[in-house]
């Protein structure tokens, strides 16, 4: 057998430092603690990728939508998952105000942040970062999706018109949970129906599929189990160690959550995906980063209510502070131009460049607007955003209903010889064999 692949070697390093801090309880500085744990999630999660592609050799079709979109998902959700129990911790001791007198950065603040970064940074750094990729190897001017794409895009517009109603809310409440797990698991259903074919594995997941049944199983199941404890054993330290180092280093601890923790999740799906991309293979990098979009925006933004009701012992809902409401406004508004930009299943390089621009404009802003401005500044991103997705979606309006009908309704049978099914485990991938990336020149 062929000698385990180098990268799968140093994913597995990755996790050394944070197990051994976790495990022998001792207590670095609060920023090299946020380093190795951070970094015990990112190889964690790169164990988790490679173990859940290489079960597609051995789980049907079906299985596969049902179980490894919840395996796929388990750092970025471990993390979230944290900050909402505090939540809902602090909203018991504290009430709706999730933290006591004074706190600048309650922790239900906390849960919201992580979540918004998570999918702002799907959109913004992964959509774009395929395109470029695209076109720095082939001088395409953009990625056109196949037919069955339209799948995780009518359904990720619905998802993203009703989270367009959470702004206007003051807490994520059951009955959110209700209607966005109903909406991944209908997606889950729809995608569930579509025909199985051959992965189509790379790196260490092709070393691992690539074994005797035995010995496949066997080494699978021992990578879940091992990124499983690695996760468990990290995410709440790697929580901790965030806030820490906002409060030792003066920086603020709402954007480290925000942005620093979804990056660490994020990483190996990007780096995947851009990986794809990078050998051309366009239409899968780009098709499973839509599909983790509708995950995040489904299942992650759904199961948040429960876990702070579990926490809180009570059925109040996760409340939503007036600058939260902000927050959610311009990730659904991002999400709603993402969607009218790709209405005709193809993303230009003009329009990954206005994503990108859009993007990074809130970082720029935030550096020079007071922060009392905080959120106009918001509510002002957010109507660019609009007023954007508005433009486009006049532009493309020939193509909404057959996407949406293709995307609902349409037997996979009748969506084209050349689709592929996406699964819902974070954009993992199952490939018919003939499958080739179409790149639009």
């Amino acid at each position: 057998m062929r000698r385990p692949p180098v990268s799968g070697l140093l994913a597995l390093a990755a996790t050394v430092p944070g197990v051994v801090i976790a495990i022998a309880g001792v207590d670095p500085p609060a920023p090299l603690a946020a380093l190795c744990f951070g970094g015990a999630i990112v190889g964690a999660a790169f164990i988790l990728a490679w173990a859940a592609e290489a079960a597609q050799v051995d789980v049907s079709a079906g299985l596969a939508v049902a179980v490894l979109a919840l395996i796929a998902v388990l750092p970025e959700y471990s993390v979230d998952f944290v900050f909402t129990w505090r939540g809902g911790a602090a909203a018991q001791q504290h009430g709706a105000a999730c933290a006591p007198p004074g706190d600048p950065t309650p922790a239900c603040s906390l849960a919201l942040a992580n979540m918004t970064g998570a999918n702002r940074i799907l959109v913004g750094v992964g959509w774009v970062l395929v395109v470029l990729i695209a076109w720095h190897r082939s001088k395409a001017r953009g990625i056109r999706l196949g037919r069955a794409d339209a799948v995780p895009l009518a359904f990720l517009t619905i998802a993203s018109l009703y989270c367009l109603l959470l702004p206007f809310k003051r807490t994520l409440t059951l009955w959110d949970t209700a209607v966005l797990v109903a909406v991944f698991v209908a997606y889950s259903w729809r995608v569930s129906r579509a025909p199985a074919g051959e992965p189509d594995l790379i790196g260490p997941s092709a070393w691992v599929g690539a074994m005797p049944r035995v010995p496949r199983r066997l080494t699978v199941t021992t990578l879940f189990i091992v990124a499983a404890v690695v996760i468990l054993l990290s995410a709440e330290p790697f929580a901790d160690a965030l806030v820490d180092t906002g409060s030792e280093l003066g920086m603020s601890q709402f954007l480290l959550v925000q942005w620093v923790a979804p990056l660490a999740s994020e990483a190996p799906e990007l780096l995947v995906a851009g990986l794809y991309a990078w050998r051309l293979h366009t239409t899968e990098a780009l098709g499973a980063l839509v599909s983790s979009k509708v995950n995040q925006w489904t299942l992650l933004v759904g199961t948040l209510p429960a876990v702070f009701a579990a926490s809180s012992g009570g059925w109040s809902g996760l409340p939503i502070a007036p600058a939260q409401r902000g927050e959610l406004l311009l990730t659904a508004s991002q999400s709603l131009l993402a969607i009218a930009l790709l209405l005709g299943l193809t993303l230009s390089v003009r329009a990954a460049a206005l994503l990108a621009g859009l993007f990074f404009v809130q970082f720029a802003l935030g550096a020079v607007v007071p922060r009392a401005w905080h959120e106009r500044e918001l509510l002002a991103l957010s109507a660019v955003y609009l007023l954007a997705a508005v433009a486009a979606l006049i532009r493309h309006r020939a193509q909404l209903l057959p996407m949406l009908r293709d995307g609902l309704l349409t037997p996979y049978s009748h969506l084209g010889e050349d689709m592929h099914c996406t699964t819902t485990g974070g954009g993992r991938l199952r490939l018919r064999e003939r499958l080739k990336s179409k790149v639009h020149a």
